[in-house]
């Protein structure tokens, strides 16, 4: 059971007033806040131990190589992977969708091939194969989604084909929340010897994640999603892919041996690693997943589904509110728009009454596209939010709604 009070006391952000009254912040899927003992850790190997990792023979580098190294013991558990060499450090989600698509693509993608996405995806589980289209002269197939904001998985079925060569969808959606039936989706492409990445930017933080029981061949998130630092995140690959496929980056620490005719390439996972890492983010990323841990991840799963039904027939109550995304199978994340009021007004309305919200597409242009309209305002709720900042919510909609009537 979760102490919300206590857990409040360990992030300061949320003590701070920004107009009137102490915030209400509701952009959890934009950014999570970060626990004391995040920024303590940080802190602290900034002033006592910073030196870069894997190159130094002296005490400081030898114990930030140390610390690094453990974040990825931290990670694996954490994901339940087989490997630590499964384990590839990047800034972010972002940094690993592109990394994939394009040493996957480089390895494995020609003329003609198919890539199968989802209608849900956040722009950056777009773009990055579309990118990879454009160099191989691939081609991107679409899962279409109903209206509740559910993947039709019969209609992904009828996508597969001989020339189906990789499936990338999200774990849960940002601006629906939809939970995805991934198991079904890895299930359904393994069928078909067809590999599965996953974007879990949305998911990791909600609920457990065990990549070898999902069978998933890639799994990515970040940081700053997860309570950590930003500029940091992960790849999950399976040995046999990783393996298989070409460094993303060139530069210091993914190579073995270099000559001005060749070079050879490091051993997994540093092949993917190159240059300097954020190695102080690494180990600020195992402090949150450690904060995680301790609260537990079911505790965490079961407070914020409390929230979100909480906050849904609140919501429902407000007269000539449109809620986008109503999924069985969801996250704490509530898109709507009220009325006829601009989602942009609504946001600036609410930021004014000490209230944080997210407005806009939330970079999903495809499925707004689907809605008919340009954007929504997003509340994003996470395990530190009380039904009692819901109730203020709800108490400032009515305000604006009659400021607007």
């Amino acid at each position: 059971m979760i102490d919300v009070n206590a857990i409040r006391n360990d992030f300061p952000l949320l003590q701070q007033k920004i107009y009137n009254r102490q915030l209400v912040y509701f952009d959890n899927a934009a950014t999570t806040q970060k626990p004391q003992t995040v920024i303590d850790t940080t802190n602290e190997y900034y002033q006592k131990y910073n030196s870069n990792i894997h190159r130094g023979v002296h005490s400081l580098s030898e114990k930030m190589t140390e610390s690094y190294e453990n974040a990825r013991r931290t990670v694996k558990s954490f994901i339940n992977a087989q490997h630590q060499h499964e384990i590839i450090f990047t800034s972010g989600t972002t940094e690993a969708v592109n990394l994939v698509a394009f040493s996957f693509g480089e390895k494995f993608i020609k003329k003609d091939d198919e890539i199968i996405l989802s209608q849900l995806e956040h722009h950056s589980n777009i773009v990055p194969w579309q990118l990879m289209c454009e160099r191989t002269g691939a081609k991107i197939k679409v899962i279409p989604a109903t209206y509740t904001g559910d993947l039709d998985l019969s209609a992904y079925e009828r996508l597969f084909s001989e020339k189906t060569k990789i499936v990338s969808v999200n774990h849960v959606s940002n601006s629906l929340g939809t939970i995805n039936d991934i198991e079904k989706i890895i299930q359904i492409a393994h069928c078909h010897n067809v590999p599965v990445f996953i974007d879990g930017a949305q998911g990791i933080h909600h609920q457990p994640v065990d990549v070898q029981k999902l069978d998933c061949d890639f799994y990515a998130f970040s940081g700053h999603k997860i309570y950590g630092p930003t500029g940091i995140g992960v790849l999950y690959g399976k040995e046999k892919w990783l393996n298989e496929m070409p460094p993303y980056k060139g530069g210091g620490d993914m190579i073995k041996t270099v000559t001005f005719e060749k070079t050879t390439y490091n051993d997994l996972p540093f092949k993917f690693e190159a240059g300097t890492t954020n190695f102080i983010g690494a180990i600020g990323l195992s402090a949150a997943i450690k904060y995680i841990e301790k609260i537990g991840r079911q505790n965490i799963f079961e407070y914020e589904d409390m929230l979100l039904k909480y906050a849904t027939e609140k919501i429902k109550t407000i007269p000539d509110i449109r809620i986008y995304g109503t999924s069985e199978n969801k996250i704490s994340v509530i898109s709507f728009l009220v009325g006829k009021i601009h989602h942009f007004d609504t946001g600036m309305m609410l930021d004014k009454m000490d209230i944080a919200v997210r407005t806009g597409n939330h970079c999903t242009q495809p499925i707004m596209k689907f809605y008919g309209i340009e954007g929504t305002v997003r509340a994003s709720l996470s395990f530190y939010n009380t039904t009692s900042e819901i109730d203020y919510l709800v108490e400032s909609l009515l305000k604006i709604k009659q400021l607007f009537a």
